[in-house]
């Protein structure tokens, strides 16, 4: 008999060839089956509607594809991506932002300046460089892991490669 394939939209099976699956799914029936399964409410892109359990419990579990919240849970549930929305979009509330004049801002920024001495009045020292407690001695290291020469790596020539 082969292989077949259910279409969940159309709630249909068939035998699954690629003449079979293509004619399907380019289908006016199928479209229309996805169309108004995505745009019903408790679908994708539909609104939220509630599970009509029979007999008090849902057999679907986790993959029914309507709320089990009551509608109070619906409205809590909302209310609070509302919020992570805002929170996302400004992460800071206008009202908690500290008042600052560009006067007050200027004045601190020039004493600052002011007070730290100029870089160029200073030579820049070189650091000097350790390896972390525990690292094997410098000969044994890959030459990614040594540290640079004093001066600085050497240029090498240009190749060309390719």
């Amino acid at each position: 008999m082969g292989k077949r394939y259910f279409c969940d939209y159309c709630d249909r099976s068939f035998q699954d060839n690629l003449h079979n699956r293509k004619k399907h799914l380019n289908g006016l029936q199928h479209l229309k089956a996805k169309k108004l399964w995505y745009d019903m409410p408790g679908g994708p892109a539909g609104g939220t509607l509630l599970c009509p359990p029979v007999a008090g419990q849902c057999d679907f579990g986790s993959s029914c594809r309507f709320s089990h919240l009551s509608e109070r849970g619906l409205q809590e549930l909302s209310v609070q991506a509302e919020e992570e929305r805002r929170a996302r979009e400004w992460p800071l509330d206008v009202a908690e932002l500290p008042e600052v004049r560009l006067e007050d801002w200027l004045e601190k920024r020039a004493k600052r300046l002011s007070s730290t001495p100029s870089s160029r009045a200073e030579p820049v020292r070189a650091t000097v460089f350790q390896y972390p407690v525990g690292w094997p001695p410098v000969q044994e290291l890959p030459p990614s892991l040594r540290a640079p020469p004093p001066g600085g790596w050497p240029l090498q020539p240009s190749i060309q490669w390719g």
